[in-house]
This record gives C-alpha cells, sequence and structure tokens, in this order.
C-alpha cells in the first residue's frame, strides 16, 4: 500500500509544496491528495485589487497539476482527527473521511476580528477570493459616490485603501487604525506613505481603536462615529479553528506548534507550513503570516517530510524575514527591509522602483504556482520502508 499523504490547502504554501513533493517521491511508493475549497489558485496578495475591480487571471489548479500525479480533492475541510489519522472534508454532496499517513496543513488564515461587535455582520475584508469579489460588487453598487472606511494598519489595509482609492476616484475612502499610521516604517518609508495618502485623498484617524461596527458606520473607543457605506476590515489575520480541535498542540492563537524542522511537536506525522504553523525565525521571534513566510516554511516542512520518508538527511531552510513590500496604488510601492530583530532599517526602496520589486514579487509567486513540479521528472526518492527496485537482485 502506497503512504498517503494529504495536503490542507493550495495557498502559496500548499500548491508549490504538493508540486514539489510529486516532484521527488516515487508514485509506486507515495500517493499525494491536495484538498482545497476552491478551483483556482488564489493569488491573496492580490485581493485587493481584485476588490477594487480589476480582472486577475485565473491559475485552475486542475491544469497546474495536471500530469503530476496529484489528486485533486475540491472539497472544504472540516475537521482533523489527529489521533485517527483522518481528514473530514465536505462537498456538495456531502462529508466523508479521508484517511492519511502524513499530513501538510497548510490551511493558512482569514481576517480576525477580534471579537468587535458588528464585523461578521456589516464589515467586509479581503482575505479571501469570495469575500473580496462580495466587496467589489458593494463597490460597484455605490458607483461614484459614497464612503469607504479601511479598518488597520498593517500591510492589507494599506493596500486596500490606496487601491480603492486610486481604482474609484469617486469614493472618498478613510482608514482607522489604532496606532499610528506606518509607525513601524522607517522614517523615509513612513514620508512617502504618508505622502501616497495625501495625494489620493485617504482621511486617517489615528489612535482610532474601532469597538462597534455598524450598517453605515463605525464606532470607536472614545465614542466618536465614522460614516462609511462599506468598512473593509482589515486588522489583522487569525487562523481556522480546525488545528486547536484537532488534538494538535497549538499556540493560544491556534497556529499549530512546530519544531524546526515544521513538524507538529505532538504528531510527528502532521506538519505544517504558512501562515498555520508558529514558525520561530532565525531572530528567535514567531514569523510574521505572511506569503514570504509562506515560502520558507513550506520548503523546510517538504525538505523534511522528503528527508524523513525516505531516510535522507533534511536540509535546513533558512527562516528568516527580509522586510515589507507595500503597493500604493498601480505604481507606487514601498519595499521596506528590516535588520535581524525585524526592526526596520533607516533606507527603504520608494516609488517606481519599488513597483517594479512588487511587481516582479509578485510573478515570481505566481510563476512558482504555476510550475508546481518545476518540470517533471525528476529523481524520484523511494520510501525508507520500502524495497528500492533498482537495488533487488543485487548482492553486497
Amino acid at each position: 500500500m502506497r503512504h498517503r499523504i494529504v495536503v490542507l490547502g493550495a495557498g502559496y504554501a500548499g500548491a508549490p509544496a504538493a508540486g514539489y513533493l510529486a516532484r521527488h517521491l516515487h508514485t509506486d511508493d507515495f500517493e499525494i491528495t491536495v484538498v482545497n475549497a476552491e478551483p483556482d489558485f488564489v493569488e491573496r496578495m492580490r485581493l485587493h485589487q481584485l476588490a477594487a475591480g480589476q480582472d486577475l487571471r485565473r491559475y485552475q489548479l486542475a491544469e497546474l497539476f495536471a500530469g503530476t500525479g496529484i489528486r485533486l480533492r475540491l472539497a472544504r475541510v472540516t475537521a482533523v482527527n489527529a489521533e485517527q489519522r483522518r481528514v473530514a472534508v465536505t462537498d456538495g454532496e456531502g462529508t466523508e473521511w479521508l484517511e492519511y499517513d502524513t499530513l501538510l496543513y497548510t490551511l493558512g488564515s482569514t481576517a480576525a476580528d477580534h471579537g468587535v461587535p458588528g464585523v461578521n455582520e456589516h464589515a467586509f475584508h479581503v482575505a479571501g477570493q469570495p469575500a473580496a469579489l462580495r466587496l467589489r460588487q458593494r463597490l460597484d453598487e455605490l458607483g461614484e459616490n459614497g464612503t469607504v472606511l479601511v479598518v488597520g494598519g498593517n500591510l492589507t489595509a494599506i493596500e486596500t485603501a490606496t487601491e480603492i482609492a486610486e481604482s474609484r476616484p469617486g469614493l472618498q475612502v478613510t482608514l482607522a487604525t489604532s496606532g499610528e499610521l506606518g509607525g513601524w516604517l522607517g522614517p523615509k518609508a513612513r514620508s512617502h506613505l504618508l505622502r501616497a495618502f495625501d495625494r489620493f485623498g485617504v482621511v486617517v484617524h489615528e489612535h482610532a481603536t474601532i469597538e462597534r461596527v455598524e450598517a453605515a458606520k463605525a464606532v470607536t473607543a472614545d465614542g466618536t462615529t465614522i460614516g462609511s457605506d462599506a468598512t473593509v476590515w482589515a486588522a489583522g489575520f487569525a487562523v481556522h479553528p480546525i488545528a486547536a480541535a484537532s488534538g494538535l498542540d497549538v499556540e493560544g492563537n491556534g497556529q499549530i506548534t512546530v519544531d524546526r524542522t515544521m513538524r507538529s511537536v505532538s504528531h510527528p506525522e502532521v506538519y505544517a507550513a504558512g501562515d498555520s504553523a508558529h514558525a520561530i525565525g532565525g531572530n528567535g521571534q514567531p514569523l510574521p503570516m505572511s506569503c514570504a513566510s509562506a515560502g520558507f516554511t513550506r520548503m523546510q516542512a517538504t525538505a523534511a517530510i522528503i528527508g524523513n520518508l525516505t531516510g535522507r538527511a533534511v536540509s535546513k531552510t533558512p527562516l528568516a524575514y527580509l522586510g515589507n513590500c507595500i503597493s500604493l496604488g498601480s505604481k507606487d510601492a514601498i519595499f521596506q527591509l528590516v535588520d535581524g530583530d525585524a526592526r526596520s532599517k533607516p533606507g527603504a526602496l520608494r516609488g517606481r522602483p519599488a513597483a517594479r520589486v512588487k511587481a516582479a514579487v509578485l510573478r515570481t509567486v505566481a510563476w512558482s504556482v504555476r510550475h508546481p513540479t518545476y518540470g517533471l521528472p525528476a529523481r524520484k526518492h523511494h520510501s525508507a520502508t520500502a524495497p528500492d527496485p533498482s537495488t533487488e537482485g543485487v548482492v553486497a
């Protein structure tokens, strides 16, 4: 019986990881199944563009995985039973359990509501493609008249506010953040950010913690009311609660607790990568939820899976966070490098050069997903517990 590898999620971590495993593990000994709720690979870093009105290229997973031997299961993951090594998946025909021998958990994250009343009922977000399309529909309904409030001060909030302001100049865009807008950036980068907001006419409310969201307004902690025809919640990310209910050891925020090789500390047959993993970087701090972290952690996870299943040494992937690349509309950006302690460096690449860097990053990531096996065939490793056909009959 072949060793069953199940990959949950086909995002920035899951899709390339599945392809890499397919390229390096022999199909005689291993079978790989990818479970994903949507038929397409979603470029999450572009969802603010989709919400603002741009049409993104579709990458169908069935086409990406064609000829790789990967089995694609289109369904939602609704539960994981780590003790029994099985996963519940649900589609239009019902729920079934998939059994696994090795699990790679890459379900990612969604918008964090932080328990604020009214967020789920009245706010939009851009943490998933269906959500981004709902926001786009609402913006279409507003046309050239209306107000949009973006809540948050992180990368997603900044990119969403500037993209909407640029793409839909008839709308008044406001941003509310609990801290100082771009306060974590270096001085040059922050000055550039504030100039961009001024250029787009985005109104900023700093030190404004939103405590309640209603249909046509948001209310801050000091009672200030901010009117809004569409409130976009971009105040951070939260992992899905599936891992916490699975029996796996997790952190307080629900991320799976892993060792240096992305292996669960409680269940060695389970690995995690991307936003789902509580991975400690080379600086001793947890890696932030980001596409960059997804890349480093999935490379480490696949190296560990291949090494542990085939009896080879497990290589170590550097776990670093190099900086932030923030789009400010279609022709402007900031590339802020950070030091070894994840603190912003004084200088930063700004303007069109930074926008070209961001565009190159997006193209590179999309290419890696569109070519999940990097050109089959490659050397296929057999299981460490299975006989190697190339050595059968050979007498030492």
